[in-house]
């Protein structure tokens, strides 16, 4: 049986990056970028004003108070034609840029114009140079790195991308994932479960899972444990990226997913890890010609154990297929804030909730009744991770958590 850290190595070694492609900033969004930008100008490109006002030489008002000769007015996306000397201002708006001699900006609600005298009254606290106003370049200069290969592409990357010259970029795609949910006792939500029957939570938690990576759920509703329709919705599944299957890989008669995976030319990279809960995790790899590989996990179950495998391990082969630098969950130290006792003989990744407090972070482990208990996963927004043995780990030790 793998170790967990064995596990994430066949998966980071089997899960080849998705070949970039150019788009538009347009077509950008949740992609990833493949290859790192520059600036192709300084940022800001001149000496610019933060508030409506006035700019100012700050030696005219070292005590905040002073009258000003108006010069001009200068607007956003307007050039300033007159140089400011000794007394004098120019009326300025958020955005434009400072006439030569300027180093500060007196906003409008400091001053009181005298347009008989084409002047200003200025009354304020001192001003010192660079208020209310910023120097050219001093965001970020020409040539100067913006983003680096690995980013994810939210609005902000998208604007400023936008903003450094960069309207078309080299990316890597979100991938489909198909959900296939597996069992006879299975039925929809919406359906009032009968005797030996249990409702679907499995696949639209997974959907939800995938949307939350980033990438593309694709539903295929409930197998049955029948090979023929089995075979048929695996077939369905293997057209995505990747194909999730949620039941069907322990040890039972009718765990029928590995076989069916195997007669339609599926890989078997491993089964099983040294894990609970997630202990029957299945991983392969079906490769076709002229087509890009499908990636398969076959995940428990028991809705605790397939979150926990989605969040350690499906998780971390998404952001390797979209070029991630860091695809693996990256742990985090929490001191416990209770006591807790472990058994048996695999680590244990229990569903747990982590505060912070004084800047430190805690770390709580959530009572559960195992891993058919989704309902005290509700609180987790993390799982902490402890050795496998009988154990007592006491409160204010320190230990390994993974945020959700």
């Amino acid at each position: 049986m793998l170790s967990v850290q064995e596990a994430f190595r066949l998966i980071l070694e089997t899960v080849i990056p998705i070949a970039p492609h150019q788009c538009s900033l347009f077509e950008a969004d949740h992609k990833v970028l493949a290859a790192g930008t520059v600036s192709d100008v300084n940022v800001p490109p001149f000496d610019k004003a933060l508030m409506d006002g006035f700019a100012v030489r700050s030696t005219d008002l070292i005590d905040g108070n002073a009258t000003l000769q108006i010069l001009e007015t200068i607007y956003a996306g307007s050039v300033p034609t007159l140089p400011l000397q000794a007394g004098q201002t120019s009326q300025i708006m958020t955005g434009a840029p400072l006439p030569e001699g300027a180093d500060a900006v007196v906003q409008i609600e400091h001053c009181k114009i005298n347009e008989e005298q084409q002047s200003v009254q200025i009354e304020t606290s001192p001003v010192s140079p660079g208020k209310n106003m910023l120097y050219h370049a001093s965001i970020l200069e020409r040539g100067a790195p913006v983003l680096e290969a690995g980013t994810l592409l939210r609005a902000q990357e998208i604007g400023a991308l936008a903003e450094t010259g960069s309207p078309f970029v080299s990316v890597r795609r979100p991938p489909s994932l198909s959900i296939l949910a597996t069992g006879d006792e299975l039925v929809a939500p919406e359906d009032a479960p009968q005797v030996g029957q249990i409702r679907n939570s499995n696949e639209v938690m997974l959907y939800t899972q995938v949307l939350q990576s980033h990438a593309h759920p694709v539903p295929l509703g409930i197998a049955r444990d029948e090979r023929n329709h089995l075979r048929e919705k695996i077939n369905e599944g293997l057209k995505c990226d990747f194909l999730l299957l949620s039941g069907g890989v322990s040890a039972g008669t009718l765990d029928l997913v590995p076989s069916e995976l195997q007669a339609a030319g599926v890989r078997q990279v491993f089964h099983k890890v040294d894990l609970k809960p997630g202990k029957p995790l299945w991983f392969g790899l079906l490769e076709q010609e002229n087509r890009a590989p499908c990636y398969i996990f076959g995940l428990p179950g028991n809705p605790v154990s397939s979150m926990v495998c989605f969040e350690l391990f499906v998780r971390s082969a998404i952001r390797q297929f979209m070029g991630f630098p860091s695809p693996k969950p990256a742990p985090l130290e929490a001191r416990l804030k209770s006591d807790f006792q472990t058994r048996g003989n695999r680590p244990t990744y229990q569903p747990a909730m982590v505060e912070w407090e004084s800047g430190e972070a805690v770390v709580t482990p959530l009572m559960t009744m195992g891993s058919a208990d989704l309902r005290s996963t509700v609180a987790a927004n993390a799982v902490a991770l402890f050795p496998s043995g009988n154990q007592l780990f006491q409160e204010g030790l320190k230990v390994e958590t993974f945020l959700w």
